[in-house]
């Protein structure tokens, strides 16, 4: 397993004037049906727009350019596939098993106007999607149980970026000690001292 050294800080996101629109008509969305579903618990707008939004547009300058397509696993609110959806024109593929939860993101796809993201309603494990070329998770699992699901889904070239607690480093070892080996460059968050982000490519298990 390759590491890099000191985490490095994370250029700050560029987002235009039209993605700022969009996500100030996805808070007033979400605040309502938060009401009904509890996407997040117990969360007003200003607090998922300083928390959730903002956890989710810091990882955008590490989305590698191009067009291929990118999956968010477990994307409940929206966070971070929808988030970074509304400022990237690729496909954007969220995998959500909560019907519910489910249901609001195609909702608020279909009012932001974001042709371009497809939600599938299932378990990942069932998902038929594309050689995914960038590959996201937030709050989902642990490193050793993300990676296989990263290795069946990513493209040869595809890159992981998972954003991690306290605990980050501890799940990078599980992971090397369960046999995985991957390149796991380090990133500071600029919304919690105490997090990481990786972003993760060449992810094989030892002997395959």
């Amino acid at each position: 397993m390759k590491h890099a050294g000191e985490r490095r800080a994370v250029p700050e996101p560029e987002v235009s004037r039209e993605t700022h629109q969009k996500l100030n008509r996805f808070l007033e969305l979400f605040e309502r049906w938060n009401a009904r579903i509890n996407l997040v618990a117990g969360k007003d707008a200003e607090a998922v727009r300083q928390r959730h939004v903002a956890d989710s547009l810091q990882l955008l300058p590490l989305v590698p350019d191009g067009a291929g397509p990118m999956a968010d696993l477990g994307s409940g609110g929206g966070f971070p596939g929808l988030i970074l959806a509304m400022a990237l024109e690729r496909p954007v593929h969220l995998v959500e098993a909560d019907r519910r939860k489910a249901a609001f993101l195609q909702t608020a796809a279909a009012e932001l106007g974001l042709a371009h993201v497809r939600v599938h309603a299932e378990r990942i494990e069932a998902a038929r999607l594309p050689p995914i070329v960038v590959l996201t998770a937030r709050a989902l699992a642990p490193l050793p149980v993300l990676l296989p699901w990263a290795a069946a889904l990513l493209a040869p070239e595809g890159v992981a970026i998972l954003p991690k607690g306290r605990q980050a480093m501890a799940e990078l070892a599980a992971a090397e000690a369960a046999g995985w080996t991957m390149h796991a460059e380090r990133f500071k968050s600029s919304t919690d001292p105490e997090a990481t982000l990786f972003r993760i490519t060449g992810i094989r298990r030892a002997g395959e």
